[in-house]
């Protein structure tokens, strides 16, 4: 009788497909859970109509969803770096599918806050454990691996205006409670990630094994996170003003419908996440601090036309925008976890938390410039703000390319 012996190439095979399933599994929660974020910004002009709010109510909303999210990431990350909780995912999709249901019914401005924050409080849980998740699940290849996770965010972010423009607007804001189906279906799905999370850490205790990376001083991390905080500044600042606001300027200069203007914000979007996938793949092979300086600076050009192009170029512009733009955070955030090997949880926690304050800060900063000065002006001053990419030039080189 002959004993067939499984080669261990096959095994390696097996845990690579799986490692694949979890990463996509991770895309997919990430997916359903910036979807759902994103019908907050879509649904904006259905809020100031019905409301009656301002410009800067408007980015008190985003202010207080950002800052949620923002000031507990931090210590979300620092938290589960000491002591990981798997299932903590599921129950942080639980805060989101709550304040969904209480944003279709908020009968004012005050209960609309809260309904925001809770999302926010959702927001804070799920990216720094889900980050660490796709590291993990990574096998060496990290930029590729928070390309796929942030790729899934980036396609939902894109999706929740198209699907405001086609069921909020039309059905009206009670329809949001729906949506809180797909928050229990994400649920479902981080409760199967939490299991294989759970083993996975069990596995790791057992071979004491890290993850390859090279101890560095943390002195010698402060001023390359330095400059790593300025570019985070000049990226999510200036995205927040077409996450916030773009629909109001179409709106404004053009004249375009709500459902229109909708849908121009949906290709912004879809640039945004192909934009994503490619940054972190590119990070991988040329280098993180290559693609960190032509993702900022490079996108300068194209910022500074805008506020002057007409409504046929404004569109392909903003597509080319959010594809140059997007292609440094998966890049940004792998070159600060290899600052600080065996902080994954903290760096991504701090950076997420970072992308979403001052993305918050941008929304109520730029909410109050255009209720004094006019939303084309947000666009006329905004326009500068890649040129803090020439600091990328000061970055030293930190990591390894996957060599291909």
């Amino acid at each position: 009788m002959k004993t067939s012996v499984e080669p261990s190439g096959s095994r390696l095979d097996e845990k690579e497909k799986f490692g694949l399933k979890i990463l996509g599994a991770i895309g997919l929660s990430h997916f359903m859970n910036d979807m759902l974020q994103s019908l907050i910004p879509a649904i904006y002009p259905l809020l100031k109509d019905s409301l009656a709010l301002n410009f800067t109510q408007i980015g008190l909303i985003t202010l207080t969803y950002q800052t949620t999210a923002s000031l507990l990431q931090p210590a979300v990350g620092i938290y589960t770096d000491s002591h990981p909780q798997p299932y903590s995912l599921c129950f942080g999709m639980g805060s989101t599918l709550i304040g969904l249901l209480v944003l279709a019914l908020a009968p004012g401005f005050t209960m609309l806050l809260v309904a925001v924050a809770m999302v926010g409080m959702g927001s804070s849980v799920f990216h720094p454990e889900s980050s660490r998740v796709a590291r993990m699940a990574s096998g060496g290849k990290y930029g590729l691996a928070q390309s796929i996770f942030q790729v899934g965010g980036n396609a939902g972010t894109a999706m929740g205006p198209l699907l405001a423009a086609l069921i909020v607007i039309r059905q009206g804001r009670q329809s949001i409670a729906w949506f809180a189906l797909v928050a229990l279906f994400a649920m479902i799905v981080l409760w199967k990630v939490g299991g294989w999370y759970k083993r996975r850490l069990a596995e790791e205790k057992k071979s004491d094994k890290g993850d390859g990376s090279v101890k560095r001083p943390v002195r010698n991390a402060i001023r390359p996170l330095m400059i790593l905080l300025i570019l985070i500044f000049s990226k999510f600042f200036y995205m927040a003003s077409l996450n916030s606001y773009y629909i109001f300027y179409l709106i404004s200069k053009f004249q375009l419908s709500v459902k229109s203007a909708q849908i121009h914000l949906f290709v912004f979007l879809a640039g945004v996440a192909l934009g994503t996938i490619l940054g972190g793949h590119a990070g991988d092979r040329f280098g993180r601090k290559r693609v960190i300086l032509l993702s900022i600076l490079g996108v300068a050009p194209f910022t500074l036309v805008l506020p002057y192009a007409n409504l046929f170029w404004t569109g392909p512009l903003t597509f080319v925008i959010g594809l140059i733009l997007s292609s440094a955070f998966p890049a940004i955030l792998v070159y600060a976890q290899e600052l600080f090997p065996g902080k994954v949880g903290m760096v991504s926690g701090m950076f997420f938390g970072m992308a979403f304050g001052m993305a918050g800060i941008g929304a109520a900063v730029l909410g109050k410039f255009a209720d004094a000065q006019g939303i084309d002006a947000v666009y006329r001053i905004c326009s500068f703000l890649p040129l803090l990419g020439l600091f990328a030039v000061f970055l030293p080189d930190v990591g390894r390319r996957v060599k291909q």
